[in-house]
């Protein structure tokens, strides 16, 4: 294999861009690009796939802004195109990708001598990539590195095959011809809970509230009900979450952390997110014929409202934490409505005021760690630097309004008629306020991560306090 390649070493190596050079597929990623941009192009977007492959690539490539510098390229085949460059030989990129794209792509890494993509109503892929390199330096004149079944054509027309990260068919041609291979980081298991989120599961936990503090928490079918409610938020929070993740791809390259999930790193493809979200909704939408028709609706608001959210809430000044706010709040009145309990003002107004402090607090992080300079936004958000000020004391004020709200209703006519002994319950009010000023002073010192609700959520100290409050509802229950 490697004298073959050696003695091949005066002739061009063409490489594919999409699944080879970069472990993501820019048709993909222009589409939501273009639809972040204006999401009107969803109905334009039929009409360009029916004029042709290559009028799709061309018109979305026109609409959008490509950071070539940011892709999740595959770091050792690049390495190796490096070192062949270096070594005097000809590298040319031959690509299915749109031709302002793969332009882009050549100009940041500088290694490429020609570009061959689509243009001109041409969708340069499969047979009609070889013949144009056929073309250009004739039959079996050139090498050629790619990773899929459309590569198939243009390896058997190509002097030698470099196989990167391939699928199942090119994986048997390299077995079959013996040629040189590149490939693709194991995916563990672990990428797949990270593209579920499966930590954020821990706030949809809040739909067991209404039951536990309506004391039907010992009736099976109740706690069945609202364990069929949880499912339903989780599969439906997942399924968002991909979406908003696909979405914000560039967004999150640029991150320090986010640029490690695994559809910004490439670990997981955008079409397997797609079917994974879609299958999610699905399970979610099943559960919904097991519950009251009202949790259906529900289940329908939230996913509306969380999509709304990615799409364009989350850059909108206040309108975001009040609306993050309401999807805590919503959890709550969807664990009510599948347990079939009475509706109750007091822990809604609780809920709100509660989450919107630590919805502010999120922020509170972000601003801390954006880098931005002043009067400038911070990626992603319709907040500047300078208002921090503003976002903390917004946040601890309305922790301040959360307490009082649980005191009045502790000395209320509800709590008397459902607990003998209301006086129990009473030391809730500060076990509450050390949690919310609690992290308020951890974000003050910069020892807060960017969740605060899953962080209260595993941390040992908060974890204790919760155990108290709840042994003080059921001890209050009890007596």
């Amino acid at each position: 294999m490697d004298a073959r390649l050696q003695e091949s070493r005066d002739l061009p190596l063409a490489v594919d861009l999409d699944g080879t050079l970069i472990a993501t597929d820019l048709l993909w990623e222009t589409i939501f690009l273009a639809l972040k941009t204006n999401p009107l192009i969803v109905f334009l977007l039929p009409i360009w796939a029916l004029a042709g492959k290559a009028r799709l690539k061309l018109e979305l490539a026109r609409r959008v802004t490509l950071d070539a510098s940011r892709l999740p390229y595959r770091q050792d085949f690049l390495d190796y195109l490096r070192a062949e460059r270096a070594s005097g030989r000809t590298i040319v990129l031959a690509t299915a990708a749109a031709e302002p794209l793969a332009q882009a792509v050549a100009a940041h890494l500088g290694i490429f001598s020609k570009v061959f993509a689509t243009r001109d109503g041409i969708n340069l892929a499969s047979k009609a990539k070889a013949s144009a390199l056929v073309d250009e330096y004739g039959e079996y004149g050139f090498d050629y590195a790619g990773n899929d079944r459309a590569d198939l054509a243009i390896f058997d027309r190509a002097r030698n095959a470099v196989v990167v990260a391939p699928d199942r068919a090119a994986s048997r041609f390299q077995q079959a011809h013996d040629t040189m291979r590149f490939d693709a980081p194991r995916t563990h298991f672990k990428t797949y809970l990270k593209m579920l989120r499966v930590h954020q599961w821990l706030k949809n936990l809040l739909v067991f509230a209404p039951p536990v503090l309506a004391h039907d928490f010992l009736i099976a079918e109740t706690m069945f009900s609202a364990t069929l409610a949880f499912i339903a938020f989780s599969a439906s929070a997942s399924a968002i979450y991909i979406i908003n993740d696909i979405i914000d791809l560039p967004l999150d390259r640029v991150h320090p952390r986010k640029r490690h999930r695994p559809f910004a790193s490439g670990a997981l493809s955008i079409p397997f997110g797609l079917m994974c979200s879609a299958a999610l909704l699905a399970i979610a939408a099943a559960i919904c014929f097991f519950l009251p028709p009202m949790f259906a609706a529900i289940i329908a608001v939230y996913i509306v409202t969380t999509t709304a959210y990615s799409l364009a809430i989350k850059r909108m000044l206040l309108l975001d934490v009040i609306c993050l706010a309401g999807l805590y709040t919503l959890r709550l009145l969807g664990g009510k409505l599948a347990a079939d309990i009475p509706m109750s003002f007091w822990l809604m107004a609780f809920a709100l005021f509660f989450f919107l402090s630590l919805a502010f607090l999120k922020r509170y992080v972000e601003l801390q760690h954006s880098g931005a300079p002043e009067q400038s936004r911070i990626a992603g958000r319709g907040y500047r630097p300078e208002d921090i000020g503003i976002v903390g004391q917004s946040g601890v004020s309305s922790g301040f309004t959360a307490v009082l709200v649980l005191a009045l209703y502790i000395n209320s006519d509800v709590v008397g008629n459902l607990y003998s002994e209301p006086w129990l319950i009473w030391p809730l009010v500060p076990i509450v306020l050390y949690i919310n000023m609690r992290v308020w002073v951890l974000a003050h010192r910069r020892e807060m991560n960017e969740d605060p609700v899953v962080f209260i959520a595993s941390d040992w100290r908060s974890q204790i306090f919760i155990a108290i409050g709840a042994a003080l509802l059921i001890v209050a229950g009890m007596v």
